[in-house]
C-alpha cells in the first residue's frame, strides 16, 4: 500500500497507516521508536488501544475520514503502555487512492525552542544570581551588626520586652540563610562526570527522605533494573533528588505517597541551542500526589526566586535546574491538582549506546 518504502522508511516523524477500521495498517521505525513497540506488535491491532492520547479524537477522525478531509490535533499528550505520555503535535491525513484509509503522524512537541529559551533565560538568570551574590555578601556585615546590636539591647530589657529583640535576631538570622544559600547558588563547582548507577543514588536519596523531612510520605519505587550507567557528578546528583523529594514531601500530607519511577525511552533527543543533538534515553520520574504547581508560577518554577510556598527562597528547582544543565542532561515538570511528575532525563555513560 506504500508505494515508496524508502520514503516512509525514511520519515523524521513517528507515522500509522490506519484502515477503516482503525487498526494499524503498518506503522514506520521512526513510529517503533517513539512508541518502543515493534511494527509487528502493531500490525492489525486498533490504534486507540496501543496510542493512548490524552483528548477525545474518535469521533472528529471519522468525520475526517468520512470526508476525506486532514485533521489537525496541537498540544495533546501521547504515550503507549511501553513509553510516558509526551505533548505531540498530531495530523491526520486520507491516504490518496485508498478509500477510508488515513495517515496518521506524530510530531513530539519542539524541545528545541524549549531549550534555546531556557540557554537565553539562563543567561539572564545568570546575570541575576551574580548580583545577588555580590549582595548578598555586602548585606551580611550590616546585618552581623544588628542582630549583634539587638542582643546587646536585649541584656538591659525586662523579659516581657525582649519579644521585639528576638524576633530582630530570628529574622536576621532567616535572612542570612536565604543569603548563604544565594552565595551557594553561585559557586558550585563543575561536575566531576563519570559512569554512575543511577539506581544507587536514588536509593540513596530515598532512605534519607524516608527517616527525614519525608517520614509522613510513603515511597513507592518502579525502577527498570536493567537501565545503563549515566554519565554525571554523583554528588550533584543525590544533591537534585533530595531537593526534589523535600519538594514533594513539603506538598504532601500524611499517607501521602512518592513514586520514584525509572524507564528507558530510546526516542528521546533534544537539540542544544548550538544546533548539536543530544541523547538522554535514561529517564527518572519523581511523582507525587500533592495539591500540584500554582497555575501562575508552573512554567517558570525552574527560575531563579520564583516560589509556591510562603517564606520560600525560590532557589531549589533552580538549583536542580542548572545541576542537570551542567551534566548535559534535561528537566521538565508536568502539574495538576493530584499529580506533580518531575522528570529527569541523562545520557547514556560513554560505550553505553546501544538500545535497552
Amino acid at each position: 500500500m506504500i508505494t515508496d518504502t524508502a520514503l516512509w522508511a525514511s520519515m523524521p516523524v513517528p507515522a500509522l497507516l490506519l484502515d477503516a477500521n482503525d487498526n494499524i495498517i503498518d506503522s514506520n521505525p521512526a513510529a517503533e521508536a517513539f512508541l518502543n513497540l515493534s511494527a509487528k506488535s502493531l500490525r492489525g491491532k486498533p490504534v486507540w488501544d496501543n496510542v493512548m492520547i490524552d483528548a477525545p479524537l474518535e469521533q472528529p477522525f471519522a468525520r475526517a475520514r468520512d470526508s476525506r478531509a486532514p485533521l489537525f490535533v496541537n498540544d495533546v499528550d501521547v504515550g503507549s503502555g511501553e513509553r510516558a505520555p509526551m505533548q505531540c503535535n498530531i495530523q491526520f491525513a486520507p491516504h490518496q487512492g485508498f478509500d477510508g484509509v488515513m495517515i496518521m503522524m506524530i510530531s513530539p512537541r519542539e524541545i528545541a525552542s524549549r531549550m534555546t529559551q531556557s540557554h537565553n533565560t539562563g543567561k539572564a538568570a545568570k546575570s541575576a544570581i551574580g548580583m545577588a551574590e555580590m549582595l548578598a555578601h555586602e548585606i551580611k556585615n550590616p546585618l552581623a551588626g544588628i542582630t549583634g546590636a539587638a542582643q546587646l539591647v536585649s541584656m538591659g530589657l525586662p523579659p516581657e520586652d525582649q519579644e521585639l529583640t528576638d524576633l530582630i535576631v530570628d529574622e536576621c538570622r532567616r535572612i542570612v540563610k536565604l543569603l548563604e544559600q544565594v552565595e551557594q547558588f553561585g559557586n558550585l563547582r563543575p561536575p566531576e562526570l563519570r559512569p554512575i548507577n543511577l539506581h544507587d543514588v536514588l536509593d540513596q536519596a530515598r532512605r534519607s527522605a524516608a527517616v527525614g523531612f519525608g517520614a509522613h510520605m510513603l515511597f513507592i519505587e518502579d525502577y527498570d533494573p536493567s537501565l545503563p550507567h549515566t554519565l554525571a557528578d554523583a554528588d550533584q546528583l543525590l544533591q537534585v533528588f533530595l531537593n526534589l523529594l523535600k519538594n514533594a514531601s513539603e506538598a504532601g500530607t500524611d499517607g501521602g505517597t512518592i513514586r520514584l519511577r525509572t524507564f528507558y525511552d530510546p526516542s528521546l533527543r533534544v537539540y542544544r541551542p548550538d544546533g548539536s543533538q543530544a541523547r538522554l534515553p535514561l529517564q527518572i520520574e519523581v511523582i507525587d500526589n500533592g495539591p500540584g504547581l500554582p497555575a501562575d508560577i508552573a512554567g517558570d518554577v525552574f527560575e531563579p526566586f520564583i516560589s509556591g510556598r510562603e517564606n520560600g527562597t525560590g532557589l531549589g528547582l533552580a538549583l536542580v535546574s542548572k545541576l542537570i544543565g551542567d551534566a548535559g542532561g534535561w528537566i521538565s515538570v508536568d502539574s495538576v491538582p493530584g499529580r506533580t511528575v518531575f522528570r529527569i532525563s541523562l545520557p547514556l555513560a560513554p560505550h553505553q549506546t546501544g538500545d535497552n
